[in-house]
Parts: C-alpha cells; sequence; structure tokens
C-alpha cells in the first residue's frame, strides 16, 4: 500500500483513539446531541483503526518469515513460506478494507428519510404503478425492521396514488434507499386495455434526508401560509370531524407541504414543518453543488418517460438500473419488497467510484 495511504490511515486511527477519549469524558455523557456524534464517528472509525494495527503488525511478521524462508532446514523454510502466503493474502484483504475506509462518510446515511412518489406520465396507469412503488418500498421497510409513516397522500381515481409522501426511520434507511430518487418506468398492459397493448408510464421518486435541529434552515413565519382542513381517508374516528390537516405554504418558493395522518393539528404541523426543512434544505444544497455534481443518481426527473433511473418490464419480468446496467428478472421479488437485489449493486457501483476518485 502507498505510503501516503498508510499515512492519512494513520491520521484515523489517531482521531478514533482522541474520539474514545472524549467519550469516556463525564461531560460527554452529559451532552445527549455530542455523544451521538462521537458515538457515530467512533463507530466509523474503530473497525479501521483495527485493521491497519493488524495490517501493521502482519507486516512486522511477514519479515520474520522471509528471514525464515531462508532458513538452512528445509522443514522450517518451508514452514516459513506457507505463513508467508497466508499473511499475505490477509493482508490483501485487510487492504481492500482500509482504502475503503477512507472513503469520505455520507453525512447523511444514518438520517431518517422522506420518501415521496408521484404519479408521472400515464394518468391512471401511472397512478397504480405509483401504488405498486409504495408497496414495495413498505415491504422493504418491514423486512429490514424500519418504521413507515404516511405523512401525507392523494389517491388516483381507479386506485394507487397521484401522490404519497411518508416518512421512514430506522438504521441505515438514507444509506440503503437514496438511491431510488429518479424517475421509475413501467411497461405493463394496463388494466383498462381491452386490446393486450403493452403502455409505458412513469412515477417520480424523491428521497430527502431528515433534517436535524442542529441544520434546520432558517424560516421567517411571516413567509409562511398555513392553512387547516379535514383530513380525509384511514385516520380514525377524528377524520372529517375536525380540520386536524395542515397544508404550509412557503410564499418565497412557492413550496407546499401537508400532513394529514397524525392525530391532531399541533402534531401534523409540526410533521409538515420537517418535511418543508427537509425540502428547503435539499434544494439548498442542490444549488450549492449543481455545478460540480457528475453523478445523475441523486437528482429526480421529470416524471417524463423517456427519463428513467429504472425500468420495469413486466411481460418479460424484466428489471433494468440504467444507471450501472444491471437486468434482474426478477421483478415479481423485487415488487414483493426485496430491494437488495437493486440496491446491492448500486452501493457497490457508487463505492467502486468513489475508490476510483481515490485513486486519482
Amino acid at each position: 500500500m502507498q505510503e501516503s495511504l498508510i499515512v492519512r490511515l494513520r491520521a484515523l486511527s489517531e482521531r478514533a483513539q482522541e474520539v474514545a477519549r472524549e467519550l469516556e469524558q463525564p461531560e460527554t455523557a452529559r451532552d445527549t446531541q455530542r455523544l451521538t456524534q462521537l458515538s457515530r464517528e467512533y463507530n466509523r472509525l474503530a473497525p479501521a483503526a483495527r485493521a491497519l494495527e493488524e495490517y501493521e503488525r502482519l507486516g512486522s511478521e511477514r519479515a520474520e518469515t522471509e528471514r525464515l524462508a531462508h532458513d538452512a532446514d528445509p522443514d522450517m523454510a518451508e514452514l516459513a513460506d506457507n505463513e508467508r502466503h497466508r499473511i499475505d493474502a490477509r493482508r490483501d484483504e485487510l487492504e481492500s478494507e482500509l482504502i475503503a475506509a477512507l472513503i469520505p462518510p455520507d453525512p447523511d446515511d444514518e438520517r431518517n428519510l422522506f420518501l415521496e412518489i408521484r404519479a408521472g406520465t400515464g394518468g391512471d396507469e401511472a397512478a397504480l404503478f405509483a401504488g405498486d412503488l409504495f408497496r414495495m418500498y413498505t415491504r422493504y421497510a418491514e423486512a429490514r425492521g424500519w418504521q413507515l409513516d404516511i405523512v401525507s397522500a392523494s389517491e388516483g381515481e381507479v386506485g394507487g396514488f397521484k401522490e404519497i409522501i411518508s416518512r421512514v426511520s430506522g438504521h441505515n434507511v438514507f444509506a440503503r434507499l437514496k438511491y431510488e430518487s429518479g424517475t421509475h418506468r413501467v411497461q405493463r398492459v394496463p388494466r383498462t386495455e381491452s386490446q393486450g397493448r403493452i403502455h409505458t408510464s412513469a412515477c417520480t421518486v424523491a428521497v430527502l434526508p431528515e433534517v436535524e435541529a442542529a441544520e434546520e434552515v432558517a424560516i421567517n413565519p411571516s413567509e409562511l401560509r398555513v392553512d387547516t382542513y379535514r383530513a380525509s381517508g384511514a385516520g380514525g374516528q377524528h377524520v372529517n370531524r375536525t380540520d386536524s390537516a395542515v397544508r404550509i405554504t412557503h410564499l418565497p418558493t412557492g413550496l407546499v407541504v401537508e400532513c394529514q395522518d397524525e392525530r391532531s393539528q399541533h402534531q401534523n404541523k409540526a410533521r409538515a414543518m420537517s418535511l418543508l426543512q427537509a425540502r428547503l434544505l435539499a434544494d439548498e444544497r442542490e444549488r450549492q453543488t449543481a455545478e460540480q455534481t457528475a453523478n445523475r443518481r441523486l437528482q429526480v426527473g421529470s416524471g417524463d418517460r423517456s427519463e428513467r433511473i429504472r425500468t420495469y418490464n413486466f411481460p418479460q419480468g424484466r428489471i433494468t438500473d440504467h444507471r450501472i446496467g444491471l437486468t434482474l428478472y426478477q421483478l415479481d421479488d423485487v415488487l414483493e419488497g426485496k430491494l437488495d437485489a437493486v440496491i446491492d449493486p448500486l452501493v457497490a457501483a457508487a463505492r467502486e467510484d468513489e475508490l476510483a476518485r481515490l485513486a486519482q
């Protein structure tokens, strides 16, 4: 491994030791936010520190086996040679881990998120497909032990959703779902198609990390219009009896968010404000990085059929992710929530991109 990389890894190891010492301080335990931040950092750095320690220890052992491999005793030389091969194989494994540890972490990976699904081109069929996507993500969340709560929903005329927004919370939700942002295209025969022709429709998916209190965007209350109305759909006895649903309009940007799933107007307003914060922060980040963005994976298209990150072809039982050229004939399984078959290759491709950039 290049000495320059070793130097950077030693710096990470020293930082891990610093964080460990900070975590032992009584004042850290009293500051919940600081404790959480340091714990996350330590959990990220500690494996690399341990791997580096083993890597360097094996380097010293290899030097000794190299000397013994030239011993006059042939049995000793053979044992040393076998040990040298074992050490080399283990060091190769550790080297891959250590290089990966140098990839800067995405600070949003451990955050909860808002998942927005909107029907695009295709009318009723697009709304039905939005329902299929929502069911897919719901099943995936259940399988991973995440919690998914509906924030707002607008149902389609024949089923599905014109738009549905949910909050997903749990371990590494954003790290797993962030690559889902974009236009999803479906090719199938609609229920209403009498001649058996295949139609193409599309939906857009947006994955927005939830904003933490320390990063909240400053919002002037005078720039908000808050409307209340009666909720519709499932939700309990309060539905259609009280003005518990809340719609917030951010006047400077025209952004509109709403929430009707909670039990009280106060809860709905708090959830709607959280969603507004997430959207405003996402817009600000996109504005700041627009000139540097070469990776289209996190960008959401217009919902047009020609723009797509993924195609779901029902007649062939095929799912294709166009960003990495991945094709699987596991459409039914994926729609049942077995999304790892698609997400794992995307995570691996992103890691390879970062490693290539790091090597440069």
